[in-house]
């Protein structure tokens, strides 16, 4: 439901999301909870998409580097994607 929302457009904040411009622009994790474990997932605000950058279970206060990592390289890897498409038929 909430990445619906933010794919029809709507600007989630707490304590459905929460911006995080640590991992980059457009950037942030939707906070959600399930009968065992709070989950976050990672995701960019697109003009024409949303993308899910990672999921993962939170499990202290601190993202795990490895996770910020991990989402700065897929966002460096998409981007790069999508430029070396641009102008191709």
């Amino acid at each position: 439901m909430l990445l619906r929302l933010l794919q029809v457009g709507e600007r989630l904040g707490m304590p459905q999301a929460e911006p995080l411009p640590v991992v980059g622009a457009r950037c942030g994790a939707l906070r959600v909870r399930d009968a065992e474990q709070n989950w976050r997932i990672m995701y960019r605000i697109d003009v024409d998409a949303v993308l899910v950058l990672d999921v993962y279970a939170k499990k202290t206060r601190k993202i795990p580097d490895e996770v910020l990592t991990r989402c700065q390289q897929r966002l460096k890897h998409y981007d790069a994607v999508v430029r070396s498409s641009k102008g191709k038929p």
